[in-house]
């Protein structure tokens, strides 16, 4: 399964490493992303999503029913 955050669309960044003499090398930047169960109360049941730590920011402060909605309104199966 990709590094994708199924709300954001948070996904791996490239940059670089510098060193100390300033050399630079390519590098990967990963999103912070949890494994997360949500209790989803209109459909009651569980739903387990792979976010990102700003998600469940998101989902705390929006709601789940609003998140979902959004979601499946952009295609995403859940």
């Amino acid at each position: 399964m990709a590094r994708v955050c199924q709300v954001t669309g948070k996904k791996p960044i490239v940059g670089n490493s510098v060193s100390h003499s300033n050399i630079k090398t390519k590098r990967r930047f990963l999103p912070n992303l949890q494994k997360k169960r949500f209790f989803y109360a209109e459909e009651d049941r569980w739903v387990t999503l792979k976010v990102s730590a700003d998600a469940i920011r998101t989902i705390n402060k929006n709601g789940l029913n609003t998140v979902i909605k959004q979601m499946r309104a952009e295609g995403a199966k859940i």
